[in-house]
């Protein structure tokens, strides 16, 4: 290693842990000045230091490059004197989550000015920054611990940030239930990999892995801690009531949980996977409550009359294929879900207002259910015929082939009914485009990836995957084809709710947390009036 490259990028890596922990110290000026034009200076620092934690996250992924290309570890070695784990995965997180927080921030900063709430927003919102980039980047399990617990801790904070609305408190005293939960379980994750690996430090256990037996009750155990961690925090199915409840929250709340936060859970097993050998108890949970949840959610969000309902339903549904894809041990398509995901859920949150006027036009006709059948087949086909040609575009994986055959046919039974043939081809050509869209994001997401090509699934997981893609395809096909059949109805009125899944857990935490506010009177929803300060007697 040159002495060069290695002050470069302990130079590059100190700057961006100096522009982390400035997000923090920022937080805490907010969060005491009262001066309007010094908060309104605080905001336009956060969004430069948003940005330039943007620009050094690119010459740190430019530092990872080059160590890759000289085959040297100077990147890992100036990382691990700072505490830092900068591999792929950390890098292109870090990039998502600062691009998007400096878009909601600016958002943010013209959708709260005259709100009474916004003096509360900006130091909170700094704080679950700063905690998120920690724990992407932080090579300390403790750490990543204690990031997770400090981001569910100030998201209380804007779940909360309209107080006088009973309605919004009470569901945020149940996510933070919830989340309690979800960090006792993470603890417990923790202290079992330090008992199986004798060490907090992420890259020391990677180097262990393969020394260590995969039999030990510790890393099972583990494996099952962190799963059911992060399914509390990607709000599966049956803890995902809290989810539907805090629409209450202002839009730029929304948008950042649904984009950010609700994804950690997928990012913690992103991280730790190599120090699980093959398919675990963990796996299985992830392959079983993300695909229930999926096929729930897909289901009962087309039942959804609420913009910002409809959406809380997708994320859940979202979530819930990726803990399946990582089940499933596709971990790159996980990822690139994840990213995805996030964009699109945040421009969803922050547009959701032009989404009501779009949706509140008359829809084109759809074309006859022959017609969307036979071009939706022959599309599929031909995915399917693609993947059969080159089985290495999903990883010689079954169950990720039909899902993305499934995804090609379920673009083409859109078409209108007045469409031409010629248009009607070319819609099916954009389809069957997402085969080598995939192919692309993968070969760009795929080296970020750390290997898993020795991943094989057991006999009950692919039995389970198929049975749960079964359902998925059978229902989408009966509601999308048939959607006044009195089965399609019959299901309707029951998915409109969920199928009644959350009730139980949310009776007992709406319990708990009324017992916790002691005001009974609080299930009574008040009128929302975000815009307007309280009148003061």
């Amino acid at each position: 290693m040159s002495p060069f490259g290695e002050i470069v990028s302990l130079t590059v890596l100190a700057v961006w842990l100096l522009l982390a922990i400035s997000l923090f110290l920022l937080a805490g000026l907010a969060g005491w000045v009262r001066n309007p034009l010094k908060i309104d200076h605080c905001w336009r620092l956060s969004g430069h230091l948003l940005l330039a934690s943007l620009m050094v996250t690119l010459l740190v992924a430019a530092t990872v490059i080059a160590q890759a290309l000289a085959g040297n570890t100077m990147v890992t070695d100036a990382g691990r004197q700072l505490g830092l784990y900068p591999g792929g995965i950390s890098v292109w997180m870090a990039l998502m989550v600062t691009f998007v927080g400096w878009v909601i921030l600016r958002f943010a900063n013209t959708y709260l000015r005259g709100d009474p709430g916004r003096e509360r927003f900006l130091p909170w919102f700094l704080v679950i920054i700063g905690s998120v980039l920690v724990l992407v980047f932080t090579n300390h399990l403790l750490v990543l611990a204690g990031a997770w617990i400090g981001v569910s801790l100030a998201l209380h904070h804007l779940l909360t940030l309209y107080r006088d609305r009973p309605e919004a408190r009470m569901a945020a005293i149940q996510k933070f239930i919830v989340s309690r939960l979800g960090d006792t379980l993470i603890v417990a994750g923790v202290m079992l990999l330090y008992l199986h690996y004798g060490t907090f430090y992420i890259p020391e256990m990677f180097s262990l892995s393969g020394n260590h037996s995969a039999d030990s009750m510790s890393l099972a155990l583990a494996s099952v801690a962190l799963a059911l961690a992060a399914a509390l925090k990607c709000a599966q199915i049956p803890f995902h009531g809290w989810l539907i409840r805090v629409m209450e929250a202002p839009t730029p709340v929304s948008a950042l949980l649904h984009a950010g936060v609700i994804n950690l859970g997928g990012f913690l097993w992103l991280r730790l996977f190599p120090l699980f050998d093959g398919f675990t108890a963990g796996h299985m949970i992830l392959l079983v409550v993300g695909g229930v949840t999926a096929v729930v959610a897909v289901m009962t969000m087309m039942t959804q009359y609420s913009v910002k309902h409809a959406l809380a339903w997708s994320t859940c549904a979202q979530m819930g294929f990726m803990l399946f894809e990582i089940g499933m041990g596709a971990y790159t398509l996980a990822f690139l879900h994840l990213l995805a995901h996030s964009l699109y859920k945040a421009h969803s949150f922050l547009a959701s207002g032009r989404t009501v006027v779009v949706t509140a036009k008359r829809p084109f006709p759809d074309a006859s259910n022959t017609t969307r059948i036979l071009w939706a087949v022959g599309a599929g086909t031909m995915a399917a015929m693609l993947l059969a040609i080159e089985p290495r575009i999903v990883e010689h994986n079954i169950l990720l082939g039909a899902l993305l055959v499934f995804a090609v046919a379920a673009a083409t039974l859109g078409i209108p009914a007045a469409t031409t043939h010629m248009a009607r081809l070319r819609l099916a050509g954009m389809a069957l485009m997402l085969v080598p869209i995939y192919v692309l994001c993968h070969l760009l997401i795929g080296p970020a990836v750390p290997d898993h090509s020795g991943f094989a699934l057991t006999a009950i997981a692919e039995v389970a995957g198929g049975l749960i893609l079964a359902a998925l395809v059978t229902g989408s096909l009966l509601v999308t084809l048939a959607p006044k059949h009195p089965l399609t109805r019959s299901l309707r009125v029951h998915f409109s709710h969920g199928c009644y899944l959350e009730q139980p857990f949310d009776r007992l935490t709406r319990k708990l947390a009324s017992e916790a506010l002691r005001a009974p009177a609080m299930f009574y929803r008040q009128p929302h009036r975000p815009f307007t300060r309280e009148e003061r007697s």
